[in-house]
């Protein structure tokens, strides 16, 4: 079964962005697929709600008194607001650090409003504009704790990024992780796409991880429901869905990809990994909201702007636009409770 998003311009199809997905329950047990579910990827930003377990691990959470506001923006890719700049400045300095010790580097906020003020304004933007800034401040908190050097944090062989590494090993049950440098500089791992499904799903199911991640994957849970605001921002899809959805957590990453992690549907509780093979952003979130359609999830009468996203030029004048067509392959029972 294949899956598409397709982009359209006078009227024909100009481009198609072809997927891959998995959808798997807490044991591991893939549910239903689209292209190929074992397609290796890396995870990028959507890795973010495991690299935060590092603060439950470490005893960062107890040492400093992070708060769920702060845990949701660890896990965020946030759009560089006022309120996303504040709790990242306060969280520093909870820990008694600055700026100086982010290795993410500065980039001007997603949100254009808050892009608009700070250029007119003339101000420079800073590292805690930087949509990983909250994940930044959550590594060398886990590095303080852990009584490791907080400079350097970034690097693969740091206690932190190791403790990464393992956090990723012990819940997708696949040891052979490689990776990558990430646009924020710290490690990406790549597993292939039912592998890190299943951490979504013990990101939904809790009591069916290892119990040393069982209250951090509880809290992590909570704190991007309670706080989906601070997860991307009003305009952002994560967001959007969060507050739409109540069972549902989701964590966009860079080219292409998304995870979800879902409770309460008929399959109980699952996750989901999917990746735009081309790597398109644009062409990702018309095929996450075809998705939870699919899945029962999501009622098409429900307005949402990626839907069917319009492509513009440069004059704003409307010249096409971007659909998806999903088709999935259901296995075993999973098929039957899909009817």
């Amino acid at each position: 079964m294949n899956a598409y998003t397709y982009a359209y311009r006078g009227g024909l199809i100009e481009n198609r962005h072809k997927v891959s997905l998995a959808i798997v329950d807490p044991t591991g047990r893939l549910l239903a697929y689209s292209g190929n579910p074992h397609l290796w990827a890396h995870l990028r930003s959507s890795a973010k709600p495991f690299q935060a377990l590092a603060l439950y691990r470490s005893g960062a959470i107890e040492r400093f008194g992070i708060t769920p506001a702060e845990v949701a923006l660890t896990c965020a890719s946030h759009d560089g607001m006022e309120q996303h700049v504040a709790i990242a400045g306060n969280y520093l300095r909870k820990i008694g650090l600055d700026a100086s010790y982010l290795a993410c580097g500065a980039h001007l906020p997603f949100d254009p409003a808050s892009r608009k003020a700070l250029q007119q304004a003339g101000q420079p933007a800073t590292v805690l504009h930087n949509n990983c800034s909250g994940k930044h401040t959550g590594m060398v908190a886990a590095a303080l704790a852990m009584g490791a050097d907080p400079r350097g944090y970034e690097q693969p062989e740091h206690p932190v990024q190791q403790l990464n590494l393992q956090t990723l090993r012990d819940l997708s049950s696949f040891n052979q992780i490689s990776y990558g440098v990430d646009g924020c500089s710290v490690p990406t791992f790549v597993l292939p796409l039912a592998s890190a499904a299943r951490m979504f799903a013990l990101l939904a199911r809790p009591e069916a991880a290892p119990f040393e991640y069982r209250e951090g994957l509880g809290a992590v849970f909570r704190a991007m429901r309670q706080h989906p605001d601070l997860v991307a921002g009003p305009q952002s899809i994560d967001t959007v869905l969060m507050q739409t959805l109540p069972g549902l957590v989701s964590k966009r990453g860079a080219d292409g990809y998304y995870g979800m992690a879902l409770r309460d549907t008929r399959w109980g509780e699952i996750g989901i990994a999917l990746k735009v093979e081309s790597g398109s952003n644009e062409a990702r979130e018309p095929m996450v909201v075809r998705l939870l359609e699919e899945l029962g999830l999501l009622s098409p009468e429900v307005a949402l702007e990626w839907r069917r996203p319009l492509i513009r030029n440069v004059r704003r004048l409307e010249v096409g636009y971007l659909e998806a067509r999903l088709e999935l392959s259901w296995l075993d029972s999973a098929s039957v409770s899909a009817v």
